[in-house]
């Protein structure tokens, strides 16, 4: 936007100067979610669907989801159009597959293979990048195994896949099988991701997310979404989403990443 400013001389209109007004920048508000279906044993893709409709969200990352048209259908109801299928089952069983669904469509996809000596064999990482509200974004979606050392898929992550990732903005986002504070949460958030549950002040030490459907033998907070802080981007809502009726062992999780 320009302005002019005009001084008027006997009758004329005189241009002394034309300059930009200076108009902050909208910060870009993506909305995201991640969720283990666990092989989509307790509901049809319509019904999660159904769930995550009134989150409006732009991007899922789902994990030990069925392989074929699942994510398309969740994606049908939803309105989102473009997803992406890993091919590499979590520990070669059957149907936990790691997927991506979108709002918009999805570039540069990829699957990052994960192993390591001592845990369940394979893990691995979906990526793809995408374009929202005029900016890009590259999303990851995963599963991999608890670890209490730094000999984990979360170390092989934040060590030899993030650090390479060159697109500005980064989210990442699964079941870690960790609790934030563990060393394998350390490791990442020491690769510059923080997890959206510091923004929201929101602590997860006294929740969980596995598991829905027995909560007396809960594992805790072990789904995450994170984001790069190279991005400057904030966090300004989210939570557990908490069902009376769980549709998988695991609750879904989201959260609005707030991009300048």
């Amino acid at each position: 936007m320009r302005a002019i400013v005009l001084f008027v001389v006997t009758g004329m209109c005189v241009a002394t100067r034309c300059f930009a007004a200076e108009v902050p920048a909208k910060p870009i508000a993506v909305r995201v979610a991640a969720y283990n279906v666990e092989f989509g044993k307790s509901a049809a893709p319509e019904q999660i669907g159904a769930l995550l409709k009134p989150y409006a969200l732009d991007i899922i990352g789902f994990n030990e989801v069925p392989d074929g048209d699942w994510t398309a259908r969740v994606g049908k109801v939803l309105g989102m159009n473009y997803c992406y299928v890993g091919k590499i089952s979590s520990a070669n069983h059957k149907d936990k597959y790691k997927s991506i669904l979108s709002r918009t469509p999805l570039e540069g996809t990829a699957e990052h293979e994960l192993r390591v000596q001592r845990g369940w064999n394979p893990a691995s990482a979906v990526r793809a990048e995408t374009e929202i509200h005029g900016v890009q974004i590259a999303f990851y979606s995963l599963h991999i195994s608890g670890s209490k050392g730094k000999d984990g898929h979360a170390n092989l992550l934040a060590k030899q896949i993030l650090p390479n990732e060159t697109t500005e903005r980064v989210i990442v986002v699964g079941d870690y099988n960790n609790k934030i504070g563990d060393a394998a949460m350390n490791a990442i958030e020491g690769a510059g991701f923080r997890p959206t549950w510091k923004d929201l002040k929101i602590d997860v030490s006294k929740l969980f997310t596995y598991n829905a459907q027995n909560p007396q033998k809960n594992h805790g907070v072990i789904d995450h979404i994170l984001y790069n802080t190279a991005s400057g981007a904030k966090v300004t809502d989210g939570s557990i989403i908490e069902l009376e009726q769980p549709l998988s062992d695991h609750k879904p999780i989201w959260a609005e990443i707030s991009f300048p």
